[in-house]
């Protein structure tokens, strides 16, 4: 059993998924508030803040991604985790969903051991992170984590908490070559599964956010961030 209360918004349009698994959360000793489409979904994370939404992706109103995505611009929800609730496997309900920053996707039909087990890692990492009181400044960019803020040249970058995450991990050794294991157990954790594309897909993001190339592919290896 955990030893706080962390809160889960669980959100699908289907009644069964709702009970089913909201019934192994609440057991597991979590707060479970639940939402039946996106509108409900975003109205709900902005009152109760939760530390983790379990979110389906096809849904009526507003789908899992468009609702991802509305979160993800709301300032007080960003370092809340996002991880999607979908039958479909294909490379673009994944890549999409990464896109609007999600970071986990958990495949139906759910398996509740699997899935606690996930969630126990992430809120681990929750309870693990010790935000660094020092600001990172290289060239023209700036990490501020205190304020979980990005700067290039003094404007603000808009970044979800993993790109965050892999961007200040980077940054915070430059020119050093980081595999691909060690990016995800860093990032992700041992314990959390995702797909291969996960690293690609997030530091594709960050480029394009940050329109500079401070993020290089060392082929077969990994990346790094250069200075």
């Amino acid at each position: 059993m955990i030893q706080e209360p962390y809160r889960v918004l669980l959100v699908d349009d289907e009644p069964d998924i709702l009970q089913f698994v909201g019934y192994n959360l609440r057991k597991e000793g979590f707060e479970v508030s639940t939402a039946n489409n996106g509108i409900e979904a975003i109205a709900q994370a902005q009152e109760i803040q939760p530390h983790l939404i379990l979110m389906d992706v096809m849904m009526p109103e507003m789908d899992g991604i468009e609702a991802c995505a509305e979160i993800r611009n709301i300032p007080t929800l960003k370092k809340t985790f996002i991880v999607f609730l979908t039958a479909r496997s294909e490379d673009y309900s994944q890549i999409a969903g990464f896109d609007a920053g999600a970071d986990d996707y958990v495949t139906k039909p759910v398996r509740p051991q699997i899935l606690i087990t996930r969630i126990k890692s992430m809120m681990r990492r929750l309870e693990e992170e010790e935000v660094p009181s020092h600001i990172i400044s290289i060239k023209n960019l700036t990490i501020n984590h205190q304020k979980f803020l990005v700067y290039i040249n003094g404007k603000v970058i808009n970044l979800t908490k993993k790109e965050f995450d892999l961007l200040s991990f980077l940054a915070n050794k430059p020119n050093r070559v980081f595999t691909r294991p060690q990016i995800f157990s860093a990032i992700w954790g041992n314990d959390v599964i995702v797909g291969d594309r996960t690293i690609d897909v997030h530091i594709r993001r960050i480029r394009e956010k940050l329109n500079v190339d401070y993020l290089k592919t060392i082929k077969g290896v990994g990346y790094k961030f250069e200075s």
